[in-house]
């Protein structure tokens, strides 16, 4: 079987590495984005002194099309080869995702031997009411209308928004691998005993706090919290006033040590 090379990484959409002390920071974007979403935490966590890794996630920061091919086990896959890397180079474990990269977090946290997951606006179930009503009617339109055009997202902080590295598309075979990360993710809350933040925007248009209700109720972590902003829509790491939400973060963080 002939394998085809993968297509070449957007230009701002690659993962970064900081070397840093013994606390290593694992750094998981969204659903559609890239590691650009989350190079500014990663470069305040590097400030304080930790060792951070961007992952990048499979199909991502590429083509749409390429982001249609792949499964949320390579989602996974990506998240677990990035805490690899940092397990060399550090000796306890954080992840911090935002959206689905929360999900994926709170999915892998146990499994990867983490200290304590940070998850932003990360979803119970997508987000999209059409698509849970008609999931039967979407698994037929994915084969010959495979990608749908995002609508435009309100931005607090629209130069933020300029720069954002993330696919005009939502390609609709993903947000049907997304659908199953997220009841996976549902499965093993309950069984989850590391520490847990969870922090939501109140002005959240696309993930409300009412997702991360429904996720704290849910966690079988002795120690969990939900924590809400405001000022922000769903990308809570570029928009709106960052600095208080990465404060946040390096809180829970610091109480960990």
């Amino acid at each position: 079987m002939t394998s085809h090379p993968s297509p070449p990484i957007l230009e701002g959409a690659e993962p970064f590495f900081y070397k840093g002390g013994p606390l290593g920071c694992l750094l998981v974007h969204g659903f559609t984005a890239s590691p650009e979403e989350m190079r500014l935490l990663g470069e305040h966590l590097a400030n304080e002194g930790h060792t951070v890794h961007g992952v990048r996630l499979a199909g991502h920061g590429t083509t749409v099309e390429d982001m249609a091919a792949t499964r949320w086990p390579q989602w996974a896959a990506s998240v677990t080869a990035g805490a690899h890397r940092l397990a060399g180079e550090s000796q306890r474990l954080v992840i911090i995702g935002l959206s689905m990269g929360g999900a994926l977090a709170l999915l892998l946290a146990a499994r990867l031997g983490a200290a304590g997951v940070v998850a932003l606006a990360a979803p119970y179930e997508v987000p999209d009411e059409r698509y849970r009503q008609h999931r039967l009617l979407a698994r037929a339109l994915a084969a010959f209308q495979p990608l749908r055009p995002k609508s435009k997202g309100m931005w607090f902080n629209p130069q933020a928004a300029a720069g954002r590295v993330a696919y005009a598309h939502n390609p609709l075979p993903s947000v049907i691998q997304l659908d199953k990360l997220l009841a996976e993710t549902r499965r093993q809350l309950p069984r989850l005993e590391v520490s847990v933040r969870l922090i939501y925007s109140a002005d959240d248009t696309y993930v409300p706090p009412h997702h991360g209700e429904r996720i704290l109720a849910s966690l079988g972590s002795p120690r969990k919290e939900l924590l809400q902003v405001a000022g922000c829509n769903h990308i809570l790491t570029r928009d709106g006033d960052t600095q208080k939400v990465f404060t946040l973060v390096s809180e829970f963080i610091d109480s960990l040590e």
